[in-house]
């Protein structure tokens, strides 16, 4: 019979060397599951989207970052957010209620100005959403579409968030993912079946302006929402390049893309025609001033600012170049740009 310390002894040397020959599980943690981490660096790192949240400014970036400012720009303070996925887009309809959206096809909400968050949607169950409401509807086309997406898991981000007030808003992404929700995101119905996308191109942006909903993205993909018919309608636009953005005011709509260009349109949508702008690269970001100016900012830095409704544009002269992903109005007479070496405050 062995002496018991001994068997002890044995059985402690084979556990470690059994743990010595196992594989160890090097797959790293599920961005969905893993909470952004506080770094004091989030202020210099990549800034995807910005907003106000009445007159807290919101900026979203690089691993599940979101800061907030409320002295319009000078600093900045980091939010707790319960994923580290990359976030891309924000939107705030009140200074309480906001929604951002990005990787892996999380969509978080915040209800009290961008301090906390909650997940409301993801990659993972974005599918079920989809199938269910194929399913229900009876389409196979679409269904199959679901299934697929489902089957992809939490691979397809979401690009672009706009909300008209705390209950209704919209999210867009890649291969022509179109959702809505009228209760604030606790349920969301898909309409990819109800938008003229045949190519399931990417969709880069959505906004309200002058009273219309809006969606651009790919080949020069540009769609207005017919009310009537529930559908979102392609136009006809003289730029069949990629569209980054949108933005405008009563009067008029612009959308604006690769290698400078603009397209505006007078008549909500109806006719477009191209504007100058003198810039050889991607225009990412626009924005209204504190002014009613619209504002443009490029990939290389460039911030043009119009004073006739988009007609024409002048390049605002800064002390340095930031390669922008992103701008907003401060509320306090300025412009605050985010991009990939973080935010930057400008004078207008």
């Amino acid at each position: 019979m062995l002496h018991r310390a001994y068997a002890s002894t044995l059985v402690v040397l084979a556990a470690l060397v059994a743990g010595a020959w196992a594989v160890p599980d090097k797959s790293p943690p599920d961005v969905l599951d893993t909470p952004a981490l506080t770094s004091a660096l989030a202020t210099r790192t990549l800034v995807n989207g910005l907003t106000l949240a009445g007159q807290r400014l919101v900026a979203v970036g690089q691993r599940g970052h979101v800061l907030l400012s409320d002295d319009q720009g000078k600093s900045w303070q980091q939010a707790a957010v319960p994923v580290s996925a990359d976030l891309v887009a924000v939107s705030f309809p009140t200074a309480d209620n906001g929604w951002a959206v990005g990787h892996d096809g999380v969509v978080l909400a915040s209800s009290d100005g961008g301090r906390t968050w909650t997940r409301q949607l993801d990659g993972r169950t974005m599918g079920e959403v989809l199938v269910k409401h194929y399913t229900a509807s009876g389409d196979a086309k679409w269904l199959a579409e679901a299934q697929r997406f489902a089957s992809q898991g939490a691979e397809n981000p979401l690009l672009d968030v706009w909300f008209d007030d705390a209950q209704h808003g919209t999210v867009v992404g890649a291969f022509g993912l179109v959702l809505r929700t009228a209760d604030g995101g606790k349920t969301w119905e898909p309409l990819m079946h109800a938008t003229d996308n045949p190519k399931a191109l990417h969709l880069y942006a959505v906004r309200r302006v002058g009273g219309e909903l809006y969606l651009a993205g790919e080949q020069g993909l540009l769609l207005k929402l017919d009310n009537e018919r529930g559908r979102f309608v392609a136009l006809t636009t003289p730029y069949q390049g990629t569209l980054f953005g949108l933005v405008g005011n009563d009067r008029v709509v612009l959308a604006f893309g690769l290698r400078g260009n603009v397209v505006r349109s007078t008549d909500r949508g109806r006719t477009w025609t191209s504007v100058p702008t003198g810039v050889p690269v991607g225009l990412t970001a626009g924005t209204l001033d504190d002014k009613g100016r619209i504002v443009l900012a490029s990939q290389a830095g460039h911030v043009l600012i119009s004073t006739d409704d988009g007609a024409t544009f002048t390049p605002l002269k800064t002390e340095r170049a930031l390669p922008a992903a992103a701008v907003s109005r401060t509320g306090g007479g300025a412009l605050v740009l985010g991009g990939p070496r973080g935010v930057q405050t400008v004078g207008v």
